[in-house]
């Protein structure tokens, strides 16, 4: 049995449509991410199916249960990270965890015995007994996730779980939601706007834009369905002619889906080697000077680019959710 059903989702806010008929099913034991841009829908998504706000129609149902018609069943079933933590920071670690178990029923041994499982479980036993207020935080979000798993739930909802932390406790992150995995034998969902991240992290993949599910599938499936490979040409500054540049690489025999990211000319060809030279030549030939030229494989970001039209990277900068009026 599917562990989360979402079927034709969706939720107006005013004149905003957060979600514009979203479905999908996640199997039971599956990592699966929710990709796309800040704006994209997926915050709202996931608040539906955690039941902390109804759909305007369609149906959702997690572990079985319809969101709509039996939230209390839905929610003893699931963990729910949030984007804003819900730790109390004067507490310690392990005052936070025991007070989570305690809300959903546990107490005596079997709490106690759950807590130090965890506290081992996300490398955070040493320091148990400190104010959360002091943690670091990729700290601070590895004790999020604990919490939220505390009554051991079946499905696990992570939103956004990395946004805000450096590089170096991301990775770390990533390391701690495969360990779960592996040791939890968790259904996880998890919504991110970071590319590498669902690449690394999710078994499939849902590429969501402006409240609508555009493409679904394996992250290598998804990129070998995109034929060639990218180039990026990089130029100096030419007074306000770069736009011109994607007009001159468009006119170069078999090049696609051109277009501007600065002052980097990205296309797709289907032979990197071959076409290089040509559109080295076209370029330098209408006076555009070429600081650097790389070529790629097929990355989620060009799966973006070629389902949308869109640059998933400026997108995810243009469409903040406080510029417009978005659920994440």
């Amino acid at each position: 049995m599917d562990a989360i059903v979402a079927e034709n989702l969706t939720k107006r806010y005013k004149t905003v449509q957060a979600l514009d008929g979203v479905s999908f099913s996640v199997r039971d034991g599956e990592v699966f991410a929710l990709l796309g841009p800040n704006g994209a829908g997926k915050s709202t998504t996931v608040r539906v199916l955690t039941t902390l706000t109804r759909p305007d129609s369609g149906r959702a149902f997690v572990g079985g249960e319809d969101v709509v018609a039996h939230p209390n069943r839905v929610r003893h079933t699931i963990g729910y990270v949030a984007q804003d933590s819900g730790v109390d920071w004067e507490a310690t670690g392990r005052e936070n965890m025991l007070l989570q178990g305690r809300i959903h029923g546990m107490a005596g041994a079997p709490l106690k015995k759950r807590v130090e499982e965890l506290l081992e479980l996300i490398g955070l036993t040493d320091a148990a007994d400190r104010i959360a207020r002091g943690y670091s935080g990729g700290m601070k979000r590895r004790l999020d996730v604990a919490i939220g798993l505390v009554h051991k739930p079946r499905v696990l909802f992570l939103d956004e779980p990395t946004t805000g932390l450096d590089p170096e406790a991301r990775a770390a992150m990533w390391v701690e939601v495969e360990r779960l995995t592996r040791q939890e034998s968790l259904t996880i969902l998890l919504t991110t706007h970071y590319l590498e991240e669902a690449d690394r992290l999710a078994e499939r993949v849902a590429i969501v834009s402006r409240g609508k599910i555009v493409v679904e599938g394996t992250p290598e499936a998804l990129k070998a369905g995109l034929r060639g490979e990218s180039v990026s040409v990089e130029l100096r500054e030419t007074d306000g002619r770069l736009q011109e540049a994607v007009q001159v690489v468009e006119q170069v025999d078999g090049a696609g889906e051109v277009h501007l990211e600065g002052q980097v000319v990205r296309a797709r060809v289907p032979n990197g080697a071959q076409a290089i030279p040509s559109i080295l030549l076209a370029l330098e030939g209408r006076g555009f000077p070429v600081v650097a030229v790389t070529t790629a494989r097929p990355s989620l970001d060009d799966v973006y680019l070629h389902y949308t039209g869109r640059d998933f990277t400026a997108e995810d900068t243009e469409h903040t959710p406080a510029a417009q009026g978005w659920g994440h």
